[in-house]
């Protein structure tokens, strides 16, 4: 749970932000197209469509899965229920980069929510590459000048983004808190499926509620099309493939601080999809988060 970082483990912490910095920039593109949180539902169909042909058997009367059925169904409404359709919730009023910012709150979540709920203790070296990284995000909020923080003003998209934050932070928690057996386990597909087929339940139950509210409205085409292929292909499949072996190899404490970098890759996705440039800032916001994660994951 805790081993050194490796190239390997670096990468597959680094793919997780990039893919879900691309996921805000497409669901910022399509949100005029489909309700949020019908998007999410429609984008786990899409991926358990994709990954059941070679799941399918997790599904049997005699798998694994059924005796941890409670804690599948949790893993269900953190990670897939509630975190995503809270992110496109927020996308309606908010950019790309300010949701990527306010999910950059994630290294101080995961160590209090590891501290306070999993026993977990933080270090001094952690404390420090919180502080380090959390400077890199107020860089970019202040947007390089410091009195721009009292202009500062959050809109309720900021708020639903911070509270899909808190749920990433126990969903991760519980990645690596194991009780299932390894031969479910160690097959990430199938491991995912589990949590697939129970956060559909919950994500069909919350679009049940936005539907009740009259926001029915989707405008098929190909545009939905390629952002549904590409939200449930990227941002969901293989990012949570790779978070969760990275999660597993360096603990989440460590990779928390990844995290961190998913708004200086919306920043770069933004400036070639949205036409909102990065500027100077973002350069030094970039170098002040990396070096948070580098004195965080120093023994």
């Amino acid at each position: 749970m805790t081993q050194r970082l490796t190239p390997g483990t670096v990468a597959l912490l680094v793919t997780a932000p990039l893919l879900w910095a691309g996921n805000a920039v497409v669901g910022r593109l399509v949100h005029d197209l489909v309700p949020p949180i019908t998007l999410n539902f429609l984008r786990w169909v899409l991926a358990l469509a994709l990954l059941l042909p070679l799941t399918h058997r997790v599904l049997r009367k005699s798998s694994p899965l059924w005796p941890h059925w409670r804690r599948f169904a949790v893993l269900g409404l953190l990670g897939v229920g509630l975190y995503n359709a809270l992110q496109y919730l927020a996308l309606q009023t908010s950019t790309p980069i300010n949701v990527t910012l306010v999910g950059s709150s994630m290294p101080v979540w995961m160590l209090a929510v590891g501290a306070l709920f999993f026993g977990a203790a933080v270090t001094r070296r952690q404390l420090a590459g919180a502080a380090l990284s959390m400077t890199g995000v107020v860089t970019v909020l202040s947007r390089g000048e410091w009195s721009q923080l009292l202009a500062l003003r959050l809109v309720a998209g900021d708020l639903f983004m911070l509270l899909a934050t808190i749920s990433w932070s126990f969903y991760s928690w519980m990645l690596v808190r194991t009780r299932e057996p390894a031969s479910l386990r160690d097959d990430w597909a199938a491991f995912l499926t589990g949590q697939m087929v129970f956060g559909l339940a919950w994500s069909g139950a919350l679009a049940s509620a936005e539907w009740a509210t009259g926001r029915t409205h989707i405008d098929w085409g190909w545009p939905l099309a390629a952002a549904l292929l590409f939200i449930a292909l990227g941002p969901a499949l293989l990012a949570y493939r790779s978070w969760g072996i990275g999660v597993q190899r360096a603990g989440p404490a460590v990779a928390g601080f990844f995290s961190n970098l998913t708004p200086l890759f919306a920043a770069l996705l933004s400036a070639a999809f949205l036409g909102e440039a990065p500027s100077a800032y973002h350069a030094a916001a970039f170098a002040l988060i990396v070096g948070g994660i580098v004195v965080s994951s120093r023994r």
